[in-house]
């Protein structure tokens, strides 16, 4: 069995490697200024780089276009007319109904649609981590062959429908990366880096600065499309906005009654069961610690947790559920979110410092605006305009981005040991 990669940027090459090491035939293309690089590149794992996605398509028995997800439909009205016959085609974007769309409008009638979606960043060996099956148009015996196929990679594979997947990834990414986005953004706007602000130490905190640097040390574009082109984002991103505009009103006026109201219902929608084990126990926190900075934790409101359990509740979204597609951040944000609401007297600490600490107020507006910011960009489809916005953060935090990513990756492989 012959496999063809169309898009050879990070996670291409990354599955490319994969099934090469695993004895399987690859070849791949890529934009024709980066063949030849990749032709070097990639000989010595006994990858062909052919010259186009004709040629690929042509030729492989199982396809899996690599490309982005605002650019699939473009890219199969070049190649998928070209599609071998009985062959089995699959995407790697994150957001599947433009993908099936573009797959229903440019392939041919006799191809097996059989598309994927791993839940990790090319970082990550896929051993190991979430990986989305969706059978869309295929027979019992192309399924068990793909499914062979996908097994090699080590991954821990679930089945199901793409309406569904893109749902779930909603909350699980889209939201989740905005939530991480606003808290780099309030940063850069107040102007500090939070490992050198008293507010943001201890485990929640340090959870909270290494995944944002995570997200910003990788490319714009993934993220826009996860939450731009994903039916369901819009939606749940809102609904985090409109949790938060009402959380944050709620402080400023000091309505304590009220506030502590709508903490408490959301606490007991997710947190009622106190024998189920925690994601991010208490010895593992302890771990989670700046490596400098002051060493006196000052109290912070934790505006953005706070919000994403109150959306939760709002929504009827039960977090745990969406475990099924699990990525890194959120399992750590989850875990966070969790840590708070299930540890009482931090809890209180922090309605006690949303509602009358009025030296985390400012921060706190900060964040309420970018929050905004995220939002209306979202809503307003804006791809463009998310991607220059994420970039400007990026500058901001520069050469501290690679190394929270590093340290990061090595929170979440721990992560995975603990649970």
């Amino acid at each position: 069995m012959e496999i063809g990669i169309i898009g050879l940027g990070d996670m291409g090459k990354l599955y490319a490697l994969c099934f090469a090491k695993a004895g399987y035939s690859v070849f791949g293309s890529d934009l024709p200024a980066s063949i030849e690089k990749l032709r070097e590149e990639l000989a010595p794992a006994g990858i062909e780089v052919l010259d186009d996605g004709h040629a690929v398509s042509r030729r492989a028995d199982v396809i899996f276009y690599a490309v982005e997800a605002e650019k699939i439909n473009e890219v199969l009205s070049q190649y998928g007319s070209s599609t071998k016959y009985g062959a089995i085609v699959a995407g790697q974007t994150s957001v599947k109904q433009p993908e099936i769309a573009a797959f229903e409008k440019h392939l041919p009638k006799d191809v097996h649609i059989i598309t994927c979606h791993s839940l990790h960043g090319p970082a990550f060996d896929p051993a190991g981590q979430k990986l989305v099956v969706i059978p869309y148009r295929t027979t019992d015996e192309a399924y068990k062959r793909m499914i062979d196929l996908l097994s090699s990679l080590g991954s821990d594979m679930v089945e199901m429908d793409y309406k569904e997947h893109d749902r779930i990834v909603a909350d699980t990414q889209a939201v989740t990366h905005m939530g991480f986005e606003s808290m780099g953004t309030a940063w850069k706007e107040s102007g500090f880096f939070p490992w050198e602000n008293e507010s943001y130490i201890g485990g929640i905190d340090h959870v909270k600065i290494v995944t944002t640097l995570r997200i910003f040390s990788y490319k714009a574009h993934i993220y826009a499309g996860l939450a731009i082109l994903n039916p369901y984002a819009r939606l749940q991103v809102k609904q985090y906005a409109n949790s938060e505009s009402a959380l944050f009103k709620m402080m400023i006026m000091e309505k304590e009654h009220e506030f502590r109201k709508r903490i408490y219902t959301a606490r007991d929608f997710m947190f009622a069961n106190k024998e189920q084990p925690m994601l991010l126990n208490g010895n593992v926190m302890k771990e989670f610690s700046p490596s400098g900075g002051p060493a006196v934790r000052k109290p912070n409101s934790h505006l953005s947790l706070l919000s994403m359990a109150d959306a939760w509740h709002t929504l009827g979204v039960n977090p745990y559920d969406n475990l099924i597609c699990q990525t890194p951040p959120f399992k750590l944000r989850l875990g966070i979110v969790e840590y708070l609401f299930r540890n009482e007297d931090l809890l209180e600490e922090s309605i006690e410092a949303a509602l009358f600490d009025k030296k985390i107020r400012a921060d706190d507006l900060e964040f309420h605006s970018a929050v905004r910011e995220w939002s209306s960009i979202i809503g307003y489809g804006d791809m463009e305009g998310y991607k220059q916005h994420f970039e400007q953060v990026k500058l901001f935090f520069g050469e501290r981005l690679i190394e929270g990513r590093n340290e990061s990756a090595e929170w979440i492989r721990k992560l995975a040991v603990n649970t």
